[in-house]
């Protein structure tokens, strides 16, 4: 009787337990606390639940049982909130509102402001990008992505290089930061493109104008600042996987990526591969100097190569210290078109049409290694940023063994090697607020060996060091009027070695005899350079809209190219003079930003002028050398003036229109181009975009239909021998959307991108191959699929 009464009391037990834990499902927002905006990638943390929030704030918790739950609520940026929330069938959707931290161990201290908040104190013209934007912009180059950005260009050379233009200026006048180091590769090179794998990449702030104060010599004309990747957050493990795909030169590629935290320590790594053949052109045939080539199936033969990427980081973060070391090494192997370097085509044996995915001479083939450190240290009311860095880029240029001149022919391929080390140090001491004061000292220097190999010579080895230090104050009237004042001064020296070339050249001699001795093309010499920097600016907020001017003066010390070279430049076709006796460059900018941003509308527009007492360029001269025209470096006065005008309209829900354009106007107040602009400037560009939000197409969610479309007018102030370019007009369409393939996974995220749908012939002014009469890439369609997990 005992076992019978013990048996029923136990089925009913088990009944009401199971009745009990019947799965049940709560969703809910998170929000800011302050603005009641959205928080996306909020992790919301349970014991055995776990969920992130959508770019609506939206979470959902699945397969969890009645009664009541606790759960740990996290964002960088926010304080992390601990609730408790009872489930229960048909429960209301539950709101979660986080606040803002009030300080954050990163790159810049919070101090209880959101980062938007940050950016409209500071007088200074910047445009930061996220994830969302790099993702949704994607181009087979980080420059070629962010030139939808107004101001912002670039100098393509070929399908996978280019090198960033801000407001016309470009090579070693804007600064490349990644992780708070300078960049530091062959730059001053028209066709040495950008060595940074551009996944992975989190943020990036454009700035225009000076930034010399901040980031030294080589940022007089604005900063392309790779900003740190957030820390991730404890006990999480997330990756991501990408493959892609385009039409036009059949590429193909992927790139992988991981990041894990247990507590303090944390770490990151990724692997990119791509592989491309030869580009198409929308024509052809091509007509370079005098001579006209015939075009395979439209392809640019000999442009196809590849790239592989692989990075990893190991992190440690605790109250007092945040500690990140990069380690990342770029590699990859490119063609040039054989028809520009040195005419091949016409003597060649090379069958360059045979393939095209195979790498023919000419190429080039680059590494570069970095390895840095970023450490910020808590110290009673001082915050201490030290950045360390190496860099060493390795640059092969290969070529056909041919005679030239007096040269026989050689008995390798290398025409020239580049072997670049630089080591970095950047220290900087943010203070407490001190009242309303901000203040901030630093030092900056950089070291730089730069050794050549190869039978060719364009530019010596040389060492260049660096060495400035700056203090600035950004102090705060009121909660909607700020002013910053900075100083800086830089100090820099050249150190270049001579060089003879390894063949003789004959020689008239006085007696009217003929001898024969190595040429010397470079000799030891020791050059330095000392100038000031400063900054004042105002920033001032009225509701909605915010006003700046910001007056700068920066300098740049000239390269080694401009100071010493002496040789044949075959990509450009041209024999290349440096000048010992340059100047430093000196720069003067006023900039005004005028933003109004609303809820469904953003305005904005950034006009500056700009002053160079003495612009370096590179002028052509009557004389030859070997039926090559000489080129000399030489400085003139340039005055410059222009602008940016944005603006974003959301006239319905999900429905957005963006215009962006910008104009730049350059003339040489004297010297021997006196009254022409200069070269490479970009002419008068505007760029419309409409795009549409699906909250359902077909069987698709979350679909977003873009359609830009750039109309750029002709260029017709030019520098000779440059040529006019003609105006031209580009459509392109992409469609994002998402797939949920996997069960209880986050979905598959692809985009479909068109370019140049209607494959129409143009020119890009800024294009490293509209020299050689070359058109953009005609129609290519792109395919992207992107998998994260956690």
């Amino acid at each position: 009787m005992t076992h019978k009464i013990l048996g029923i009391w136990l089925y009913f037990s088990l009944c009401t337990i199971a009745f009990a834990q019947t799965p049940l499902k709560f969703k809910g927002f998170v929000l800011d606390a302050d603005t009641s905006e959205p928080v996306e990638g909020a992790y919301i943390i349970g014991s055995d639940h776990y969920a992130v929030t959508s770019p609506t704030g939206e979470f959902a918790i699945k397969n969890i049982a009645e009664g009541v739950r606790s759960f740990k609520v996290s964002h960088i940026g926010y304080q992390t909130e601990n609730v408790t929330i009872h489930v229960y069938p048909e429960m209301e959707v539950v709101e979660i509102l986080l606040k803002i931290a009030a300080r954050e161990i990163e790159e810049v201290a919070v101090y209880g402001k959101s980062r938007e908040q940050r950016a409209k104190e500071v007088p200074v013209v910047s445009y930061s990008v996220d994830k969302g934007f790099l993702d949704q912009n994607r181009e087979n180059s980080l420059m070629q992505t962010l030139e939808k950005l107004p101001g912002v260009s670039t100098i393509s050379i070929g399908s996978g290089q280019s090198k960033p233009v801000i407001r016309g200026l470009g090579f070693n006048r804007v600064a490349v930061v990644q992780n708070g180091i300078k960049h530091e590769a062959q730059q001053w090179g028209s066709d040495h493109g950008l060595e940074i794998d551009q996944y992975g990449i989190e943020s990036v702030q454009i700035i225009k104008g000076p930034a010399s104060l901040l980031y030294g010599s080589d940022a007089i004309a604005g900063v392309v600042n790779i900003e740190s990747p957030a820390v991730p957050l404890k006990d999480t493990f997330e990756g991501e996987v990408n493959l892609l795909a385009e039409s036009n030169n059949d590429l193909f590629g992927i790139s992988a990526g991981i990041q894990h935290r247990k507590d303090k320590w944390y770490y990151r790594g990724r692997l990119t591969y791509k592989d491309y053949g030869d580009y198409k052109v929308p024509t052809d045939q091509i007509r370079y100097e005098n001579y006209i080539f015939q075009l395979h199936d439209n392809n640019l033969r000999n442009t196809a190569g590849y790239e592989a990427n692989a990075s990893t980081s190991v992190g440690y973060l605790s109250e007092k210290v945040k500690s990140e070391t990069f380690i990342s090494n770029v590699h990859a192997k490119n063609g040039f078109f054989a028809n520009a370097h040195g005419l091949e085509v016409r003597t060649s044996g090379i069958d360059y049409d045979h393939s095209s995915r195979d790498t023919d001479l000419p190429f080039h083939k680059v590494n570069h290694f970095k390895i840095t450190n970023n450490t910020t240290v808590l110290a009673g009311g001082h915050t201490l940023h030290i950045d360390l860095g190496f860099q060493n880029n390795a640059r092969e240029e290969h070529s056909e063994p041919v005679p030239h001149g007096y040269m026989p022919k050689p008995d390798n391929t290398k025409e020239r090697a580049f072997n670049k080390n630089t080591y970095t140090l950047g220290f900087r001491d943010k203070l407490k607020p001190l009242g309303e004061h901000r203040l901030v000292a630093g030092l900056n220097a950089e070291y730089q060996d730069n050794n050549i190999g190869g039978w060719g010579f364009l530019i010596p080895s040389y060492q260049r060091f660096t060495v400035g230090g700056f203090i600035y104050d950004q102090y705060e009237l009121n909660p909607d009027l700020h002013l910053l004042a900075g100083l800086r001064y830089d100090y820099g020296t050249v150190d270049t070695q001579s060089y003879y070339d390894w063949y003789q050249s004959p020689v008239n001699d006085a007696d009217g005899t003929t001898s024969y001795e190595y040429r010397q093309r470079a000799r030891d010499k020791h050059l330095s350079f000392g100038n000031f920097s400063g900054s004042v600016g105002v920033s001032y907020i009225r509701g909605n809209t915010t006003y700046k001017l910001n007056l700068g003066k920066s300098f740049r010390m000239p390269l080694a190219n401009e100071l010493a070279s002496d040789g044949v430049n075959y990509h450009m076709y041209r024999y290349e003079r440096g000048n010992a006796e340059l100047d430093a460059e000196e720069s003067y900018q006023l900039d005004v930003d005028i933003e109004h941003a609303g809820k469904k509308l953003m305005v904005g527009i950034s006009p500056f002028v700009n002053y160079f007492g003495n612009y370096i360029y590179l002028n052509p001269t009557p004389e030859y050398y070997e039926t090559l025209q000489i080129y000399e470096y030489t400085q003139s006065k340039v005055f410059r003036i222009g602008g940016e005008l944005r603006l974003g309209i959301e006239p319905i829900k999900n429905l957005r229109f963006d215009v962006a354009g910008e104009y730049v106007y350059s003339v040489q107040t004297n010297g021997a181009k006196e009254g022409f602009t200069l070269p490479f400037s970009p002419p008068l560009s505007g760029l419309f975009t409409g795009s549409y939000q699906f909250e359902k197409l077909l069987f698709l969610k979350k679909s977003l239909l873009t359609a830009s479309y750039r109309i750029t007018a002709a260029q017709n102030e030019i520098v000779p021998p440059e040529e006019t370019t003609a105006g031209y007009q580009v459509l392109n369409m992409s469609l994002e959307t998402e797939l949920n393939l996997i069960r209880k996974k986050t979905p598959l995220k692809v985009r479909v991108k068109l370019n140049n749908v209607f494959d129409e012939k143009y020119f890009n002014h800024t294009s490293f191959y509209r020299l050689i009469d070359v058109p953009e890439p005609g129609r290519n369609i792109a395919v992207s699929l992107i998998q994260t997990f956690n």
